[in-house]
């Protein structure tokens, strides 16, 4: 099974490889959701099973991204966007300021640091609330820094940017999808110089044309290309150029003008899986075609179980998603049909983070800061509850036997 696994990935691969050492961008190094790695701890609590833990300067959804001995985290500090170097053992190597931090807008979740880093094996790359976006490398030298809503334009977006970077053999890839101007743009990621700029207006309802999705980057048939949700279609774009492919509508028929997405897509088998209407639908999309394929290319379409804010983790023709009330279940993704579902605990728990499937295992951790884990077969069966006791927004991380979780207190290292 394991060996089945590592060729789907290897058939999928992306620009960061498949090493199950290294986490190098938000949903892993092949955006979806799933790691290679093996060995990793099924339970622990605030003491038990940890092999260390730091404080950080303020709370985050953003992601720890790992390469090599570097954890990076993203964080906010006197007023200032914040990035952090630690050594595998918690140590701090270094701190760089990124320009002057916006102020979040929810109540409880805001901040300015929320879009994970991404990194290339020699650089380093963050995004902030503030439109800062920086190249640094893994000494914390500055290689090159941006302000891309100085320069294209001020953020329209009702809430905070969660938004996070993207790479492609070549570039540096950016969404920033909201009220005009809606757009992608690549950069070159030694330079930051634009060597293009795809114009996104999907002309959505209101609210609707806000998205805080993070884009897909993945090899179709020796092709990179890069998979778009957000403002009722998904679009798919060549690497190189930022051009067109084709795109599916119809996610939002009835026109409702509160459609603002946040879960990203997944794509496996084939299929790519986009989460909408505010956790209301599920969509299966066939890869491929040209121009507007809505009615050739959705597989299927599953209303009523979906996510709204958590991301799906996809592999060997099954989709795993977590609602945000804690509904765990797992579907067939080539029909969308529910394989299983159930809750993960007795009562309703809030989930904002993505879950991760990893050796046999599924991860999910609440905002309460208990990270369930469960078994990956053809029923519903918690493992363990591991309780932190702390908010938590991030998703897990996974590397070389160690479980990294961010809380907005700490950054955790679960493991011996």
């Amino acid at each position: 099974m394991k060996k089945v696994l590592f060729l789907l990935m290897v058939l999928t691969l992306s620009v960061y490889g498949g090493d199950a050492d290294n986490w190098p961008a938000w949903r892993g190094s092949t955006f979806n959701g799933v790691s290679t790695g093996t060995g990793f701890p099924t339970k622990w609590s605030q003491t038990e099973n940890v092999a260390w833990k730091v404080s950080l300067p303020q709370g985050s959804g953003s992601t720890p991204i790992v390469w090599g001995s570097n954890i990076f985290i993203t964080s906010v500090k006197e007023g200032k966007n914040l990035l952090i170097c630690f050594d595998r053992r918690g140590n701090i190597l270094w701190e760089k300021t990124v320009g002057q931090a916006r102020k979040g807008k929810h109540r409880q979740k805001g901040g300015g640091a929320h879009p994970s880093p991404t990194v290339d094996g020699k650089r380093v790359y963050v995004y902030y609330r503030s439109g800062d976006l920086a190249c640094l490398d893994f000494t914390g030298k500055f290689l090159w820094q941006e302000n891309l809503q100085k320069k294209y334009g001020k953020d329209s977006l009702w809430w905070d940017l969660a938004t996070s970077p993207v790479l492609t053999k070549n570039l540096l890839v950016v969404a920033c999808l909201q009220d005009k101007p809606s757009y992608l743009v690549g950069l070159d990621k030694l330079t930051g110089k634009e060597v293009w700029k795809q114009d996104r207006n999907m002309h959505a309802p209101e609210e609707s044309n806000h998205s805080y999705t993070t884009p897909v980057v993945l090899t179709e048939k020796g092709t990179e290309k890069i998979y778009v949700l957000g403002a009722d279609y998904v679009t798919a774009h060549e690497a190189g150029s930022g051009k067109e492919l084709w795109r599916v509508g119809g996610l939002n028929p009835k026109g409702r003008n509160r459609f603002r997405s946040i879960a990203s897509p997944v794509v496996s088998d084939g299929i790519l899986v986009a989460p909408y209407s505010r956790g209301a639908t599920l969509t299966g999309i066939r890869l491929g075609g040209s121009g507007d394929v809505t009615d050739t290319h959705v597989a299927w379409l599953n209303k009523g179980l979906s996510s709204d804010v958590p991301t799906p983790a996809a592999v060997n023709g099954k989709v795993y998603l977590c609602t945000d009330k804690g509904t765990m279940a797992c579907l067939d993704i080539k029909t969308g049909k529910e394989i299983w579902s159930g809750k993960l605990a007795a009562r309703n728990v809030r989930v904002s983070s993505s879950p991760v499937v990893v050796d046999g295992k599924i991860y999910v951790v609440s905002e309460a800061g208990t990270t369930y884990v469960l078994e990956q077969g053809d029923k519903l069966k918690v493992l363990a509850a591991n309780q932190l006791g702390e908010f938590t927004l991030a998703t897990p991380v996974f590397t070389r036997n160690h479980i990294l979780i961010r809380t907005y207190k700490h950054l955790y290292c679960i493991g011996k």
